[in-house]
């Protein structure tokens, strides 16, 4: 039991512990294949490209719309 303490208390074992067991549970992690890597980073780029699209025309028909006010106005 006092083994055991010692080793919680002593802050580079405890380093070294931790670091085995993050090494081990990476080694669990189920990693997706390159192919569906590359699949998802194309689709987070279409989509990205497809919300600046919907967001460049959102501010072009605000820039519009205001304009048209402030032409209605004068």
């Amino acid at each position: 039991m006092e083994a055991t303490a010692a080793k919680t208390r002593n802050p580079i074992l405890w380093g070294i512990r931790y670091l085995r067991e993050a090494k081990e549970e990476l080694g669990k992690v189920a990693w997706p294949s390159r192919a569906d890597t590359i699949r998802y980073s194309v689709l987070v780029v279409i989509v990205t490209l497809g919300m600046a699209a919907f967001f460049v025309a959102l501010d072009a028909a605000f820039a519009l719309g205001l304009e048209q006010l402030i032409t209605l106005s004068k």
